[in-house]
C-alpha cells in the first residue's frame, strides 16, 4: 500500500473516531394528533388525546428529526424505555 493510501486511511479512521463523540438528539415518537386551538385550550388534567397509532404498533425512533428506526415501549424500573426492533438502513437527510 502506498504511503498516501495509508495516510488517507488513518485520516478517515481518526475522523470516524471523532464522530463517535458527537451528541445527537434521539426521540421516541408514540404518535401524532392534529387538534384545533379551541380543542387544545379545553385540555386539562385527565384529558385524553387520541393518537394515530394502535396498541402494539411500533413507535418511530428519530435522530435529529430523521427517522432511523422503530421500537416498542418498555418499562425499565420506574422509567419508560424503548426496545429497538428495526433500524432503517441507507437513510440520508436532505
Amino acid at each position: 500500500m502506498a504511503d498516501d493510501d495509508k495516510d488517507t486511511d488513518a485520516a478517515q479512521s481518526a475522523a470516524r473516531e471523532a464522530a463517535y463523540d458527537i451528541q445527537v438528539e434521539l426521540y421516541a415518537v408514540l404518535g401524532h394528533a392534529n387538534v384545533q386551538v379551541k380543542q387544545l385550550l379545553k385540555l386539562g388534567r385527565g384529558a385524553v388525546v387520541e393518537l394515530d397509532r394502535k396498541i402494539n404498533e411500533p413507535i418511530d425512533l428519530l435522530v435529529n428529526k430523521m427517522l432511523v428506526g422503530r421500537g416498542e415501549v418498555v418499562v425499565v424500573d420506574d422509567r419508560l424505555g424503548v426496545t429497538v426492533t428495526d433500524m432503517l438502513k441507507g437513510q440520508r437527510g436532505g
